[in-house]
């Protein structure tokens, strides 16, 4: 069994909170999760899930969780997820094992915004929580911290191959989160009385021996200077064997990476650059969004002055087996992009987002592509050229020499769609939408 891990959305930053526990097997399961959710619910104040999830959705209740839990539980393990879809939005997994396994509990909290966080009012709450989850249900470690930055900081293998980090889990400080709980394993290789001297806004002993450190008041400042000054001083307390200005440097270079940055991509492309920033790791975002704001694309090159003649036979049938291609294509991607059906301008945004979001240069075969489906692309491109610009088709018997005469220029559908295909970086460089528009500047 595995319970769904996905963040609430992709747009901006989370809090994730990871805990991983056990819990006693010799109570009823119910009974021994009541300070689970006594906890949620006393705690948890304007964040808290409303919904929860076994089989179907329920409105939250006690009486709810129970059924979720008895419909998602079978030999060996159970879990429920709860949810909350207005903002703050959250998603609550709760993963148990059981016998014969050794009982464990394995939460996963996300909360966004982690701006939700930046004030003093939410952040006692949270700290509380967890005081009580990791009191009743001993912890190996817990952290709660932002989505972005434990990306940067390379959670949860910290550089290890996956199998060893399964194996070892948190078996030493690899990173100093917001909020940590240390197990008592972890505390007494550190040292207990290193651990509780740590330098930090609060540092609490269990009584179960773990340790809750927390490093600054609110959660959402972790990117701060000051905080992350406070984060390498700890992180070094912890680790003697760190250098305090190596990690301070590690720590505002992973802030720099975070900071936002504002977009200004192309104005042919900008529909279609600003979502790509969400298909890649919140952590990678900033960055990419710099990277696409340098982006300038080729000017478009397939057109003519004039057109070449047409070659063949039977003009007005080759322009019915461009119309034939181009419903091919429609078929093909009407469920994928829907718009594909309106044949605007925004529906050749959407197919140059799906190609890229699918790498479809690089996922299908080069015979697909080169004998279908840019062929298809071509013969779609062109007739938008046709019935939105006011274009006449000029076939010929090569099918990258056909043309669409539009005002002053003649434009090759079909070479364009050919040398858009050929790579993922090629679907940006020879956008659809940019073909389009290019010719609309010179309908007249």
């Amino acid at each position: 069994m595995s319970a769904p891990k996905a963040p609430c959305t992709s747009e901006v930053d989370h809090l994730l909170l990871t805990l991983d526990g056990t819990f006693s097997d010799q109570t009823e399961l119910e009974a021994e999760l009541v300070p689970f959710l006594n906890a949620l619910e006393q705690c948890a104040g304007d964040w808290a899930p409303d919904i929860v999830k076994g089989t179907r959705k329920r409105k939250y209740a006690r009486s709810a969780f129970w059924q979720a839990l008895k419909e998602r539980r079978d030999d060996d393990s159970a879990s429920v997820a709860l949810y909350r879809a207005a903002l703050p939005a959250v998603e609550l997994t709760l993963e148990l094992w059981l016998p014969p396994h050794p009982s464990e509990l394995n939460i996963w909290l996300d909360v966004q915004p982690l701006t939700h966080f930046s004030n003093g009012r939410d952040c006692p709450g949270l700290v509380e929580m967890v005081r009580v989850w990791a009191t009743h249900y001993p912890v190996s470690h817990a952290a709660a911290h932002s989505m972005a930055d434990r990306e940067l900081a390379g959670f949860p293998h910290f550089g290890r191959e996956a199998e060893v980090s399964r194996r070892d889990g948190f078996d030493k400080v690899y990173e100093v989160c917001w909020l940590n709980v240390f197990g008592p394993k972890l505390v007494e290789a550190v040292g207990r009385e290193r651990m509780l001297s740590t330098p930090a806004h609060l540092v609490e002993e269990l009584p179960n021996g773990s340790v809750l450190l927390v490093l600054w008041p609110t959660a959402a400042d972790f990117a701060s200077d000051e905080a992350r000054v406070a984060q390498a001083r700890a992180q070094v307390h912890l680790r003697p064997d760190l250098d305090f200005d190596t990690v301070l440097r590690t720590l505002r270079e992973r802030s720099a990476a975070l900071a936002p940055v504002e977009p200004r991509f192309h104005p042919d492309l900008a529909p279609l650059l600003s979502r790509l920033p969400d298909t890649f790791a919140i952590s990678e975002r900033q960055a990419r969004i710099a990277e696409l704001n340098a982006f300038r694309p080729p000017a478009p090159e397939e057109w003519l002055p004039a057109a070449l003649p047409p070659d063949v036979e039977n003009v007005e049938r080759i322009r019915r087996d461009y119309g034939d291609l181009s419903e091919q294509l429609v078929a093909a991607l009407h469920a994928q992009v829907p718009s594909i059906m309106n044949e605007t301008p925004a529906s050749l945004t959407d197919l140059d987002f799906y190609f890229w979001r699918e790498n479809f240069p690089e996922r299908y075969t080069r015979d697909l592509i080169d004998e279908h489906t840019a062929p298809a692309l071509g013969a779609y491109l062109g007739g938008m050229l046709v019935r939105r610009l006011g274009g006449a088709w000029v076939p010929r018997r090569k099918l990258e020499e056909s043309q669409v005469r539009v005002g002053r220029r003649v434009w090759l559908p079909f070479l364009r769609a050919r040398r858009y295909l050929q790579s993922r970086q090629s679907l940006l460089d020879y956008s659809l939408a940019q073909f389009f528009h290019e010719a609309e500047r010179y309908r007249s």
